[in-house]
């Protein structure tokens, strides 16, 4: 499950970038994908060890982000989706990455729980 949060905090760095520039380069708070992207990668990297005890808080701190990275992510896209009231969106690139990020996270999010739930009943499910 390590190896998969790092791949997952690179697709969010990844969503970062693209947004920031697609943005103009102008807005750091494009970036916003790849700051959670980056407590994914270091956690993931941080769970990387044969210590259960450590695997197991790094890879619960990086659902935590993933969790935190859905809800903001999700709201935010909503809340710009619904005050443009069917009119044209002032910023599409961001309201993209903002989906792309909630969409992303919801998978990470529920790749995690279910890997929890087989680790809690003993069974062997990590990616």
């Amino acid at each position: 499950m390590a190896k998969l949060t790092i791949g997952f905090g690179i697709l969010l760095i990844a969503i970062g970038a693209w947004g920031f520039f697609a943005t103009g380069a102008v807005h750091p708070t494009a970036l916003i994908p790849a700051y959670f992207g980056l407590v994914l990668a270091w956690s993931g990297i941080l769970a990387h060890t044969q210590d259960a005890k450590r695997r197991m808080l790094w890879m619960h701190v990086a659902v935590t982000a993933g969790l935190l990275g859905f809800l903001g992510a999700g709201v935010m896209a909503v809340v710009e989706t619904v005050r443009a009231h069917g009119a044209p969106l002032a910023h599409p690139a961001a309201v993209e990455s903002q989906v792309a990020m909630a969409a992303i996270c919801l998978v990470f999010v529920g790749l995690c729980v279910r890997s929890f739930i087989a680790a809690r009943r003993g069974g062997k499910l990590a990616a």
